[in-house]
């Protein structure tokens, strides 16, 4: 594996642990010479992996449209930025750079790329492993829902064929070797 993608929130949210969590799996990418493509904002948890990935000498790629190089405070410090027209070119290019992804703690941006990677999976798209990091419970409910949604027969194969799910970052690099 060379280069996973990491989707997650330009905020912090307000549990300690997702910061936490976020820096040791930046540690843990930059210690197995795996590069990080990310969203290129230096703000919240997306500036937190890429601060924590440059820390420890790893490669960092940052992906952002152009609409959002304000709003999420483009990251300036990268190994290397794009700067992308819209949202669907950013999230192509991430899907396009990285052989798996992993989806940390966010909002309503954060779901929208979990779902639209688990729906190219499911379309055989692309046949990229997706780790979801499940700090504290943050994803619980949204676990629940795709077993409720697997139960009433709306998926085509068990969500455990799509999504590998992990409690911290060292479960999921134990996953990922």
């Amino acid at each position: 594996m060379k280069a996973i993608a990491v989707f997650c929130g330009s905020q912090s949210g307000v549990n300690p642990i997702f910061i936490q969590h976020t820096a040791e799996l930046g540690k843990l990418l930059a210690m197995l010479g795996i590069k990080l493509v990310y969203g290129g904002g230096k703000k919240g948890l997306m500036g937190t992996i890429a601060d924590s990935v440059l820390k420890h000498d790893g490669q960092v790629m940052g992906v952002i449209p152009k609409i959002l190089t304000e709003w999420e405070q483009q990251h300036d410090g990268l190994t290397e930025l794009a700067v992308v027209p819209d949202m669907h070119s950013r999230k192509k290019m991430m899907y396009e750079m990285s052989d798996a992804a992993i989806i940390l703690p966010g909002g309503f941006g954060t779901m929208d790329e979990l779902f639209e990677m688990l729906t190219w999976n499911q379309l055989k798209i692309h046949d990229k492993k997706i780790y979801l990091l499940n700090s504290t419970g943050y994803y619980d409910a949204l676990i629940q829902f795709m077993r409720t949604a697997e139960k009433e027969n709306f998926l085509y194969e068990p969500i455990s064929e799509r999504i590998i799910i992990c409690r911290n970052p060292v479960e999921l690099f134990n996953k990922i070797h």
